[in-house]
């Protein structure tokens, strides 16, 4: 098994179920998992509930039988097109410059550099991406993915987590990126989307060294095995579960806490969601990431975040393991 599944307490290879995994004292049940989790899906290899793992009452993991073909996904011919989504109802990033002014695709200022860059690196790939701050405007029937770019604490109204919602279980794709995971503390739904983990805290902006978990999917597949960046390397509580890890950070270098996280420190995961495919990263708070200032790793970056997206649209394969 080449990819990698963290649950916060335990590694869990495929082989683990075969095995009769015995966890907290418990023998898992093959048919019906753990007790938890999954709205009563079977167990597999990506859905063993720990205890001390929090269950939001769908299917989720690293299974693509969680996906629904119900008509948002990427088909062939059709028009590419994603929803940046950068409202901020908290602190806001210096990434995403002034607020935005009302209304869909609203003129961008200088200061907007991570809605500029994404919309031209999106366009480079012939997606087509509007971008709002608006709600009135979150609508999302007419996107392949929809990008939360460091929207963060009360993002979304309660008109619009329905909305959000019903998108995903339709087969949408979301893309977490960086204070995303600062957003809707007290919607358990959105929590599980972000895999089943939150924003706690973080030192200061430094460089770090990220480390390649995960080879095989087509948003790290270009990757060396160890490269250097600059980020607010997040820590996270809860810390991500049943999903597919693709990228770390050298916790020796991020000045990691221990909180949660133990010897493992993801900062890029995927997984699949009550019906959606969800791509996430904490990556992408220095400005330097999203324009043309040096900036190590950078590219990097760039196609991590383009590769993800079109993974999550259904462009390209999903969460390889």
């Amino acid at each position: 098994m080449k990819s990698v599944i963290r649950s916060g307490v335990a590694l869990v290879a495929a082989a683990a179920l075969g095995a009769g995994l015995v966890v907290g004292g418990a023998a898992l049940d093959n048919d019906k998992g753990n007790g938890k989790g999954l709205g009563g899906q079977p167990a597999t290899a990506s859905q063993i509930y720990l205890d001390e793992i929090k269950d939001y009452g769908v299917c989720r993991g690293v299974d693509p039988d969680c996906y629904n073909e119900w008509g948002n996904g990427w088909t062939e011919g059709e028009q590419k097109r994603i929803l940046i989504w950068s409202r901020t109802a908290g602190p806001r990033h210096a990434h995403l410059g002034s607020p935005l002014a009302a209304g869909l695709n609203p003129p961008l200022a200088a200061n907007n550099v991570a809605q500029s860059a994404l919309i031209a690196w999106a366009a480079e790939r012939g997606i087509k991406a509007d971008w709002t701050e608006d709600l009135s405007q979150f609508r999302l029937n007419n996107y392949q993915a929809v990008v939360f770019l460091s929207s963060n604490r009360d993002t979304l109204d309660d008109s619009a987590q329905t909305t959000l919602m019903q998108y995903i279980r339709g087969g949408g794709g979301f893309v977490g990126i960086h204070n995303a995971f600062g957003a809707e503390y007290h919607w358990p739904y959105y929590e599980g989307l972000l895999g089943g983990a939150n924003f706690y805290n973080h030192g200061p902006n430094r460089d770090g060294t990220v480390e390649t978990i995960n080879h095989e999917d087509v948003s790290t597949s270009f990757m060396p095995d160890t490269w250097a960046f600059k980020d607010e390397w997040y820590n996270l509580v809860p810390y991500p579960s049943f999903v597919n890890v693709l990228l770390e950070v050298d916790k020796e270098t991020s000045e990691a806490t221990a909180a949660g996280h133990g010897e493992h420190h993801p900062v890029s995961w995927c997984q699949y969601y009550d019906g959606g495919r969800s791509w996430l990263t904490t990556l992408g708070h220095d400005a330097a990431a999203w324009t043309d200032a040096p900036l190590a790793g950078d590219e990097f970056f760039k196609q991590h975040v383009l590769e993800g997206l079109e993974s999550a649209m259904g462009i390209k394969p999903f969460c390889a393991a």
